[in-house]
């Protein structure tokens, strides 16, 4: 099993990679004028589609800002994984397993009020024929980041992902992104995980769920294998703790235009610059500028480049600091 260590990722042969082994879906956008009631109708007038899921996001991210990305995740044939692949490899990113080939990735259908509002139908399809063999087409070596959600954690990935997690050699950092249901998976489930987990990031709230207060980072430490959590907080920034000490990275205010997708952007710049040599806290400023921008552009393909952040930071934008 792997253990944590808050040093700069060993070099290999090879630069150290940002691995994601969750499942990548279809967005199917539908704006409505309100959600109908139940047996009701609402009229809608576009659908459009876009490759989605905090696996793409992730990856996209991770790729725009310099590092090299590789999708472990299962992915179908047909019209939708077809979206997938080619959203992938819009930006250099590798697939390691080969579609399945009998079924189609599955599409989620996402009902947008005007104000803003998203609701969620999520339909199972080949993103989740994963086995433990077919990640390990991943082959992580020491070094490497390999980002897990905790949406794989549902049956029936749950299994292939934590065998291929338990097999893997020391110095492979695991980097948890427990999501919203993590706090809500049984006690034994949790403690499988995180035992397994180096790397914590989660927004406020998934860090409040699993230790009962979000600026509790020490609790968070204390459970999982490694010593690095980054819980973030919106607009105010993040906090890290690695190595022992806690630093907390001020964030910067925008006007949000589409708040969807801030998250993973933050995640997977994070990784990147993390990949790329740089220590936890500087990773994170990076990821927080990225976010900020991510927030004041439309679409889920609005992921920042490595060029536009440092353009932004070296604009000296208004800086806001955790309370």
């Amino acid at each position: 099993m792997s253990t944590g260590t808050t040093a700069r990722p060993q070099p290999t042969e090879r630069p150290a990679r940002v691995l994601h082994t969750a499942q990548a879906l279809v967005d199917v956008t539908i704006p409505v004028p309100h959600l109908p009631r139940r047996g009701q109708n609402a009229n809608a007038t576009a659908m459009p589609q876009y490759a989605a899921g905090g696996a793409v996001t992730i990856l996209v991210a991770a790729a725009r800002t310099g590092a090299t990305a590789v999708h472990g995740g299962a992915h179908g044939t047909g019209p939708n994984g077809d979206i997938i692949r080619a959203a992938l490899a819009a930006d250099g990113i590798r697939l390691s397993a080969d579609p399945v080939p009998d079924e189609d990735t599955g599409p989620c259908f996402v009902f947008v009020e005007p104000s803003g509002e998203r609701t969620f139908v999520t339909t199972y399809g080949a993103e989740r024929r994963i086995t433990a063999a077919s990640l390990a087409a991943l082959a992580p070596e020491p070094g490497d980041l390999l980002c897990v959600s905790g949406y794989s954690l549902f049956a029936p990935t749950r299994e292939p992902l934590l065998e291929f997690l338990e097999s893997l050699p020391s110095g492979v950092e695991i980097v948890l992104d427990p999501g919203a249901p993590f706090a809500d998976f049984d006690e034994e489930l949790r403690r499988r995980m995180l035992r397994l987990t180096t790397v914590w990031t989660s927004n406020a709230d998934e860090a409040e769920g699993l230790v009962g207060a979000a600026d509790d980072l020490h609790a968070i430490r204390d459970l999982i294998a490694g010593d690095v959590v980054i819980v973030r907080d919106g607009e105010k920034g993040c906090t890290v703790l690695a190595g022992g000490a806690t630093v907390d990275v001020a964030g910067f205010p925008q006007t949000p235009v589409d708040t969807n997708g801030a998250g993973d952007t933050h995640t997977g710049i994070l990784l990147a610059e993390r990949a790329l040599g740089s220590d936890w806290a500087a990773a994170a400023e990076r990821a927080n500028a990225g976010a900020a921008l991510k927030v004041t552009r439309l679409g889920p393909a609005s992921v920042p480049a490595r060029e536009e952040v440092s353009a932004f930071l070296a604009s000296d934008p208004p800086r806001s600091s955790i309370d």
